[in-house]
C-alpha cells in the first residue's frame, strides 16, 4: 500500500475524531449553557430540534459541494468551519440567539459529517477492502476525548465559551494541517476495478455486456439510476430505523435502569457507558468481519443481536441482565450504520457525496427522534415496554439486510453449498 494513501486513511481518521470531539464538547457543555441562559429541559428540547435542523439542511448541501468540488476541497473546509462555529452556542445569554447559535452550529456539523463519509468511501475504494467501521469508531474515541476536556475545564472554573473557544481554534489548526494528506479526488474507474473482486467485477461485465445497461461512455442507463436510486431511499430508512435505535439508548439507557430497576443514579449511568463501549469496541472490530463475512452479514445478524439485546432489557427484572442487554444491544449496532454509508457511498461514485447525505440525512432524523418517540411512548405504557418498538425496528433491519447483497455474496453462499454438498457426499 503506497504512502499516500496511508496517510489520507490516517487523516480521514483525524476528521473523524475532530467532528465526534466538537460535537462531543458542546454536549458536556450543555448543563452549564442552559443554566447560564436560564432556559428549562423542555425549551433546550426544542433548540436541540433546531440543532438537528440545521445539521440536516448542511449534509444535503455538503453532499452535492463533495461531488463538485472533491472531498480534498470541502472536507478541510468544513472542518474549519465547524471548529469556528463551536464557539457560538457557549456565548449567548438569552434563548433566541442561542437558537441561532445551535442551527449554525449544526449546520457546520452536519456538512463536515457528510464530506469526510464521502472521503471515507473514497479511501475504502481505494484500499479495496473495508475500513468504513474504524473511521465511526474514532468519531466515539473524539467524543470520550471531549468528555475529559470538558470535565478539566470545568474543574478549573472555566467558562463554556472559553473551553469551546481553545477546542475550536485547535480544530482548526487541526483541519488545515490534515487538508494536504486527503485523496485528491475520487479513485478512477481503472482503481475501483482493482479494487472489484474478480468474481463480482466479471459477472458485472457479463450483465451489463448481455442486457446493454451502459452507454456509450459507460454511464448507466435510466432504469439503472432508477434502481439506484431506490435502493438508496432503502439505505436511508434503515439508517432511520438503526439511528432511532442509537437515539433512544443514548437519552433512555440510564433512565431505563433508575427508574424501572431502582439503582442509584451512579450506577445507572454505566448503562449509557457499557453500551457505548460495546458499541467502540464492535467498530473496531467490524472491519475484519465484513472483509470475512461480507457486510450484508453484519448488517443481518448485527441488527438480530441487538434485537436480542433490547428484548432482554424490556423483560429482565435484574441489572446484571440489563447491563448485559445494553452491551448486546450496542455490540449489534455497532457495525450497521457504516455498513449503510458504505452502500450508499459506493452505489454511484460520481454522486457519492449526494448519496452518503440522503442516507446520513435521514439517519440524523431518526437520532434525532428517538428519545422523542420513546417519550412520547411512555404517556401510555412503561419505559420498558417502550423498547418493544426497538425491537421490531431491529427485526425489520435483520430481514432487509439482503439489500446489500453482491454478487461475492452469492458467491460465498454458493462456495458454502458446495462444501456442505460434498462433505454430505463423502460421508456416504
Amino acid at each position: 500500500m503506497n504512502a499516500p494513501l496511508r496517510a489520507a486513511r490516517v487523516a480521514t481518521f483525524v476528521y473523524f475524531s475532530l467532528c465526534g470531539t466538537l460535537m462531543g464538547t458542546w454536549v458536556v457543555n450543555i448543563p452549564a449553557i442552559e443554566e447560564r441562559v436560564g432556559i428549562s429541559h423542555a425549551t433546550l428540547g426544542g433548540l436541540l430540534v433546531l440543532l438537528g435542523l440545521g445539521a440536516f439542511v448542511g449534509m444535503q448541501v455538503a453532499g452535492r459541494l463533495t461531488d463538485s468540488l472533491g472531498a480534498r476541497v470541502v472536507v478541510p473546509a468544513t472542518g474549519v468551519l465547524c471548529s469556528a462555529a463551536l464557539v457560538l452556542p457557549g456565548l449567548p445569554h438569552d434563548p433566541w440567539t442561542l437558537a441561532g447559535a445551535l442551527m449554525v452550529f449544526g449546520f457546520c456539523n452536519g456538512c463536515l459529517d457528510v464530506s469526510m463519509n464521502a472521503h471515507a468511501v473514497h479511501v475504502e475504494k481505494a484500499y479495496g477492502r473495508p475500513v468504513m467501521s474504524a473511521f465511526h469508531a474514532t468519531f466515539s474515541v473524539g467524543g470520550v476525548l471531549a468528555a475529559l476536556v470538558g470535565a478539566a475545564t470545568a474543574s478549573a472554573g472555566q467558562s463554556p465559551a472559553v473551553g469551546m473557544a481553545a477546542m475550536g481554534a485547535l480544530g482548526i489548526v487541526i483541519a488545515l494541517v490534515s487538508a494536504r494528506a486527503l485523496l485528491p479526488a475520487a479513485p478512477t474507474v481503472a482503481a475501483s476495478a482493482v479494487a472489484t473482486p474478480p468474481v463480482e467485477a466479471a459477472s458485472s461485465a457479463r450483465e451489463a455486456a448481455s442486457t446493454g445497461k451502459t452507454g456509450k461512455a459507460g454511464q448507466a442507463s435510466a432504469p439503472a439510476r432508477r434502481g439506484t436510486s431506490r435502493r438508496i431511499w432503502i439505505l436511508a430508512a434503515l439508517a432511520l430505523m438503526v439511528m432511532l435505535c442509537e437515539g433512544a439508548a443514548n437519552d433512555w439507557s440510564a433512565l431505563h435502569l433508575k427508574d424501572v430497576l431502582g439503582a442509584p443514579a451512579s450506577t445507572a449511568a454505566f448503562a449509557y457507558g457499557t453500551f457505548a463501549a460495546t458499541m467502540t469496541i464492535g467498530r473496531l472490530l467490524a472491519d475484519r468481519l465484513v472483509a470475512r463475512f461480507g457486510s450484508m452479514a453484519i448488517l443481518r445478524y448485527g441488527a438480530a443481536t441487538a434485537a436480542v439485546g433490547i428484548a432482554i432489557v424490556t423483560v429482565s427484572p435484574w441489572m446484571w441482565a440489563a447491563f448485559a442487554g445494553w452491551a448486546l444491544f450496542g455490540l449489534g449496532l455497532s457495525g450497521c450504520v457504516p455498513q449503510l454509508f458504505s452502500a450508499a457511498g459506493h452505489a454511484d461514485p460520481a454522486a457519492a457525496g449526494a448519496n452518503v447525505s440522503r442516507v446520513a440525512g435521514l439517519g440524523y432524523v431518526g437520532m434525532l427522534a428517538g428519545p422523542a418517540v420513546i417519550g412520547w411512548l411512555t404517556h401510555f405504557t412503561a419505559l420498558n415496554h417502550t423498547f418493544v418498538l426497538l425491537i421490531l425496528l431491529c427485526a425489520i433491519t435483520a430481514v432487509a439486510a439482503g439489500v446489500l447483497r453482491t454478487d461475492s455474496d452469492r458467491t460465498r453462499r454458493t462456495r458454502r453449498a458446495r462444501r456442505t454438498r460434498e462433505l454430505a457426499h463423502g460421508s456416504r
